[in-house]
């Protein structure tokens, strides 16, 4: 493999030949002295990260000339990583830069090692990003309703999507909430011959029981109270095409018995009608809650439960994704940017850290709901923490004991970093700044297999 591209924008230059000697090992290195070679060599290297000095000529005694690099190498590419260094009392113009997109600053005198931490930091979110467009042009050619994901997990889960497509078995797809069942349902759909036709949603657990059975089976004209006219059900809306019954497990149990039916027979009777309507439409269905402890409790039928997953797709929760967060969380904030016309170039290395620190116990739909709240909310070119409403990560070690928390952090780190290099302990040991046998020893310390 080759290595990044890293282009030095740096009039000193002794400077830039101790940087040079400094980072030629692990990087292609472009060298600069000024801002116009610089973006001629962004526009024919497309270099990822930028090391920029704010103070270039004409007029290396001010900001002006590198103030203007920043925003030219911005408005050239919008996700490129830029790293201002700058001398010791210009802090306050590095903190504005950070303001006007840049990635990360630095005061001189430059500490190499800590400049190659930030500098691997920038380039692995950089490959997150790159990896993100790629995600969404074949998004635009695999009719898969948006979903984004390189994790395993959700390979297995478009895996069974194609597979289940081309068949009219029933499907049950299990998962917490706000994990995307309902686009899982939709992606079958549109994959299968029944695209052409209807899909029909229904939430069993958002209609009251005594609608409920009207809204799936339809009544006839004067069967009840109120039935003033013959109706039909989701069902027979639904012929030729999909029924997705989400939230199945709210189903109460006199609609599990006719639901059985009809998956037995393709048949159903409305509110007060005499005769049998034939359906032809597939059944999907979806649930949060644990079914077979449901049966168990005898909440939920044993024999619907086999009909209904003869197929069953297990969607995973965010949090056991996380190959997969910042490449979504980029993506919703690409879309809500454009649909909000706001000038938002990415997330600040704080918000990355607490993106990849959270829980996100809402899974996908509370991704979804922060990154819109913080795209209206911010008000500079990239979003922070405090934009998001994330707690700082360094909450959950509070009430704990020094060695305790120092001990939580450095797991939680080590694990991250294992997870993201998919097992590798070289790649992580490079990443957290160790050696191998440093590394190797931590984990025995911490209790961290390498399976994990």
């Amino acid at each position: 493999m080759t290595n990044p591209k890293l282009l030095i924008v740096e009039d000193d230059e002794a400077l830039r030949t101790q940087m040079k000697w400094a980072l030629a090992q692990d990087y292609e290195l472009f060298l600069a002295e000024d801002r116009l070679s610089a973006l001629e060599i962004l526009r024919s290297e497309r270099p990822t990260v930028v090391t920029l000095d704010l103070g270039l000529p004409p007029k290396p005694e001010g900001v002006e000339e590198g103030f203007l690099a920043l925003s030219d190498m911005l408005g050239h590419d919008s996700l490129i990583k830029v790293i201002v260094i700058t001398g010791q009392g210009e802090k306050d113009n590095a903190i504005k830069a950070i303001g006007q997109g840049a990635y990360d600053f630095f005061c001189k005198p430059i500490q190499v090692d800590e400049l190659k931490i930030v500098l691997n930091r920038a380039f692995h979110l950089s490959q997150i990003e790159l990896e993100n467009r790629e995600l969404q042009q074949r998004l635009r050619e695999e009719p898969f309703e948006g979903m984004l994901g390189t994790s395993p997990q959700m390979g297995e889960v478009f895996s069974s999507i194609r597979k289940v497509a081309t068949t009219d078995v029933p499907v049950l797809i299990v998962g917490e909430s706000g994990t995307g069942k309902e686009l899982v349902a939709k992606a079958i759909h549109r994959q299968s011959p029944r695209a052409p036709f209807p899909f029909v949603v229904i939430n069993c657990g958002a209609i009251p029981e005594n609608l409920l059975e009207s809204e799936l089976f339809g009544h006839e004209k004067g069967s009840f109270t109120g039935a003033h006219i013959q109706r039909k059900g989701r069902f027979e809306t639904a012929q030729g095409g999909t029924l997705f019954l989400d939230e199945i497990g709210e189903l109460p149990l006199l609609l599990q018995v006719k639901l059985l039916r009809f998956l037995q027979e393709q048949k159903i009777e409305r509110i007060g009608g005499r005769e049998e309507i034939s359906v032809d439409a597939r059944v999907l269905a979806a649930t949060n809650k644990d079914l077979k402890r449901a049966i168990e409790e005898g909440g939920f039928r044993d024999d619907l439960y086999y009909r209904l997953g003869v197929v069953t797709i297990h969607l995973p929760p965010l949090r056991e994704r996380e190959n997969d967060i910042l490449v979504l969380a980029t993506a919703l904030l690409q879309r809500y940017a454009n649909e909000n016309k706001k000038k938002i170039t990415g997330f600040t290395k704080q918000a990355v850290h607490a993106i990849e620190m959270h829980r996100w116990p809402g899974n996908i739909r509370e991704l979804e709901n922060r990154i819109k709240r913080a795209v209206i909310m911010a008000e500079g070119t990239r979003v922070t923490p405090e934009d998001l409403e994330l707690v700082s990560p360094f909450k959950r070690y509070e009430g704990q004991g020094l060695r305790e928390a120092r001990e939580g952090l450095e797991r939680d780190f080590i694990q991250r970093a294992i997870s993201r290099h998919k097992g590798n302990i070289t790649q992580a040991a490079e990443e957290l700044g160790v050696s191998r046998p440093t590394l190797y020893e931590l984990m025995e310390k911490l209790g961290i297999g390498k399976e994990k």
